[in-house]
C-alpha cells in the first residue's frame, strides 16, 4: 500500500502554494494562489494575536467613548432636525442581541437624554470629548499598522478629519437613512407595495440598499483612514469582503443570541452587556479583517507566510539598491517619467518597508532625492556619472550604523579587522571604475579577477 510521508506532503503544499513568482503565471492561476496566500496570511494574522489584540483595544475605548459619541451625534441631529432618526440605527445595529436590543436601545437614549453638559463643567466636557477623540485617533492608529504606517496625520489634518468626520457623518447617514425610510412609508406607495411580485421586490431592494450602505460605510473607511494612497479598486475589495462578513456575522450572532438563553440564567441582567461587548468586539475585528484585505489587495507582495515585517538580507539589499539606482538613473537618462514609490513597489515585488529602509539610505547619502509633486518620485541628486557603484554599496552596507551598532562597538582582534580591510579592498577594487552611468548605458567594462595571488 502506497503511503504518503507528511513531510512530503507538507513541502509539496508549500511549494505549490508560495512557490513561483505570481508574475510568471497564467492569469486564473495567480488568482487562486493569491486566494490561497490571502486567506493563509488572514489565519496567520489571526492567530499572531495582533489583529484580536487591537480589536480588544477598540472594544475598551468604545466603551469609554460611546455615550460621548452618542451624545454629540444627538447635537448634531438635532439641529438639523433628524434626532429621532438614531433610534432606528441603534436597533439595526443591536438587533443581533436578540430580544434585549430595543431594551438596550432604550436604554443608551434614556441614558443619554439624561446627560447634564452643565453639571459636567468644562473638565467633565473637554474629557467627553477626549474619549470620542481618542477613538478615532485609536481607529486610525490600528489601520495604519494594517497598512505598515509609522507615522499618524498631523495634529491639523486630524483635527479637521475628526471634526469633519463627527459633525458631518450622523447627518449624511441619518438623512440618507431617512429619505430612503420616507420613500417607502409614503402613502402613494402602500398600494403598489400590497401587490406581489412587486412587495418582494421592493423588500428586497430595501435589503440591498442596506447591505449596500454597510459596504459603502468599511470603503470609505478603508479608503480614507490610513495615512497612505490608497487605491478605490483596493478599498473596494476591502469594503465589499467586510460588509459582507459582518452581513453573516450578523445572522450567525443573532441565532448565537437566540439560542443562548442558559446565559440570561446564569449571568442574569448581565448577560445583554456581555453579548454587547461580543458583538463590539466582533464588529472591530470584522473591520480590522476588511483592511487587512484591502491591504494585502494593493500589496501582494506582503502575502508572505512568515510573519512580522519582512527583512532583506546584506545580499539583497544590494541587488535592490542597484536596482533602483538603475531604474531611476535610466529614466532620468532617457528623460522618461520619474519612479514614484508605489510604482517601484510594483516593479521590483518587494515590501514596501524593506524598499522604503534602502530608499531612506539613499536618501540620506545624497544619493537621490525626491520631487516635490504629489505623490514625489525620485530622481537622482547629481550627474549619474559621478555616481560610483562603489559609493552605492557602501551607502547600503553601512546603511543603519549611524542609529544603532556600528564597526566601533564591536572590537576585534587585528586578525579579523584585516580580513575585513581586505574584503573591503576587494569590493572597491571591482567597482572602482564603474559609475551609475555604465550602468544605464550597459557600457560597463567587465571587471578581471585578480587571480595573481
Amino acid at each position: 500500500m502506497l503511503t504518503v510521508k507528511p513531510a512530503w506532503l507538507k513541502s509539496t503544499v508549500y511549494g505549490a502554494i508560495w512557490g513561483g513568482r505570481l508574475g510568471s503565471m497564467s492569469a486564473w492561476k495567480a488568482g487562486m494562489m493569491t486566494l490561497a496566500r490571502l486567506l493563509l496570511v488572514l489565519m496567520r494574522d489571526l492567530a499572531y494575536g495582533q489583529l484580536t489584540l487591537r480589536a480588544t483595544g477598540l472594544v475598551y475605548t468604545t466603551l469609554l467613548s460611546l455615550v460621548p459619541l452618542l451624545a454629540l451625534s444627538f447635537s448634531v441631529l438635532k439641529a438639523f432636525g433628524v434626532y429621532n432618526q438614531i433610534d432606528p440605527i441603534l436597533l439595526n445595529f443591536l438587533a443581533p442581541l436578540g430580544e434585549k436590543s430595543a431594551e438596550a436601545s432604550k436604554w443608551l437614549i434614556r441614558f443619554i437624554e439624561n446627560l447634564n453638559v452643565k453639571v459636567l463643567g468644562s473638565i467633565g466636557l473637554a474629557l467627553l470629548i477626549y474619549t470620542v477623540i481618542s477613538l478615532m485617533q485609536k481607529i486610525e492608529e490600528s489601520v495604519n499598522f494594517i497598512w505598515h504606517v509609522a507615522q499618524l496625520r498631523s495634529f491639523a489634518r486630524r483635527f479637521s478629519g475628526y471634526l469633519s468626520v463627527l459633525l458631518i457623518g450622523p447627518v449624511l447617514i441619518f438623512s440618507v437613512i431617512g429619505i430612503t425610510s420616507s420613500v417607502m412609508a409614503a402613502a402613494q406607495l402602500r398600494p403598489l407595495l400590497a401587490l406581489e411580485p412587486i412587495g418582494g421586490a421592493v423588500y428586497a431592494m430595501g435589503q440591498a440598499i442596506a447591505v449596500f450602505f454597510v459596504i459603502g460605510v468599511f470603503v470609505f473607511a478603508y479608503y480614507f483612514t490610513p495615512n497612505t494612497k490608497v487605491r478605490l479598486s483596493s478599498a473596494l475589495t476591502g469594503g465589499i469582503a467586510a460588509g459582507l462578513l459582518w452581513e453573516a456575522a450578523s445572522w450567525a450572532f443573532a441565532e448565537f443570541a437566540r439560542m443562548s438563553t442558559q446565559y440570561a440564567a446564569i449571568y442574569s441582567s448581565f448577560a445583554i452587556f456581555l453579548l454587547f461587548l461580543i458583538w463590539l468586539y466582533l464588529n472591530w475585528l470584522i473591520l480590522l479583517l476588511g483592511a487587512s484585505i484591502a491591504f494585502y489587495t494593493q500589496h501582494p507582495e506582503y502575502l508572505v507566510l512568515q510573519p512580522g515585517e519582512p527583512r532583506l538580507s546584506s545580499r539583497m539589499r544590494e541587488r535592490v539598491a542597484l536596482m533602483l539606482m538603475y531604474l531611476v538613473g535610466k529614466a532620468y537618462q532617457e528623460r522618461g517619467p520619474a519612479w514614484t514609490f508605489s510604482n517601484l513597489t510594483q516593479r521590483l515585488d518587494v515590501p514596501s518597508y524593506a524598499l522604503q529602509m534602502v530608499l531612506d539610505a539613499l536618501e540620506q547619502d545624497g544619493l537621490l532625492v525626491q520631487t516635490g509633486d504629489d505623490p514625489p518620485a525620485y530622481l537622482p541628486s547629481r550627474d549619474i556619472g559621478s555616481i560610483t557603484l562603489g559609493e552605492l554599496l557602501h551607502t547600503v552596507r553601512a546603511a543603519g550604523e549611524e542609529q544603532y551598532l556600528g564597526p566601533d562597538a564591536v572590537p576585534v582582534p587585528d586578525e579579523i579587522e584585516s580580513v575585513l580591510a581586505n574584503l573591503n579592498l576587494a569590493i572597491d577594487a571591482q567597482v572602482r571604475d564603474l559609475t551609475l552611468r555604465n550602468l544605464v548605458t550597459l557600457a560597463a567594462p567587465s571587471p578581471k579577477l585578480d587571480t595573481a595571488s
